[in-house]
């Protein structure tokens, strides 16, 4: 891990915060994106450059204007002087009726969760190339054992599912591609499962029997990157056994 440039995307906070601060200690130079939350990135930003100067850049960008994407990677890259790792970790959630869907929240959850990692990996992939680097994204155990009434999210995992797939074939031999399906890990901020019986339901769902912690999926993450060379292709779930247990 030691000076490898990475770029997370939605990094500034939650999964995405714990994935650059165990890269950042593992020897990593981080560039984290964000769209909306400047305050969070700032405090990140701070924390980690106190610990090693100069090894930390901002970007902000809205991921849903594909146009800006390209300018999005070449300056991650020209910031450290090279592209190691891709980490495509921004993701809108929330829910979508059947009957209520509209296009808004389709290009929202498609644009967000599918089309913005899809063109951020063509914008990569030569960089990634001549480090030989890798892509991981974070995909989601409702790919394939979908939760109800989040049908617009469900079908856009399962399309970052199959894109990581494409991916390892497309940019095999010098870039491996890889997933991690987070299950209970942080309760949405949304509202939406504020329950207590909800979160209490879904726990027990778990073999575990209990929610895990950002860092597992930090952790998952550094592996893939650091030691797993010949895994590519693959989408690790760290779910408590939730995807084998629904």
């Amino acid at each position: 891990m030691q000076g490898k440039v990475i770029l997370v995307t939605g990094g500034a906070k939650r999964v995405g915060a714990a994935i650059c601060r165990r890269l950042h200690a593992q020897g990593a130079r981080l560039v984290v994106h964000y769209r909306s939350s400047l305050d969070e990135a700032k405090a990140l930003y701070d924390e980690l450059t106190q610990k090693r100067p100069n090894s930390v850049a901002l970007v902000q960008a809205d991921l849903l204007d594909t146009e800006l994407l390209p300018e999005l990677i070449g300056n991650a890259a020209n910031r450290f002087g090279h592209l190691d790792v891709l980490i495509n970790n921004a993701s809108s959630f929330f829910p979508t009726l059947l009957q209520q869907c509209s296009l808004e929240d389709w290009d929202d959850l498609v644009g967000s969760n599918l089309r913005a990692p899809l063109f951020l990996s063509q914008a990569a992939a030569p960089f990634l190339r001549v480090q030989r680097g890798c892509i991981v994204n974070i995909v989601d155990i409702h790919t394939e054992r979908p939760l109800k009434n989040y049908v617009i999210y469900n079908a856009a995992k399962g399309g970052l599912l199959s894109l990581t797939k494409s991916l390892a074939v497309e940019l095999a031999p010098e870039v491996r591609v890889n997933g991690v399906s987070p299950g209970p890990i942080l309760w949405p901020e949304d509202g939406e499962w504020t329950d207590e019986a909800a979160r209490q339901h879904i726990i027990a769902g778990t073999l575990l029997k209990r929610c895990g912690e950002p860092d597992d999926i930090a952790k998952t993450v550094q592996f893939l990157i650091a030691d797993a060379p010949y895994i590519t292709g693959q989408i690790i779930a760290v779910d408590g056994g939730r995807s084998i247990h629904l």
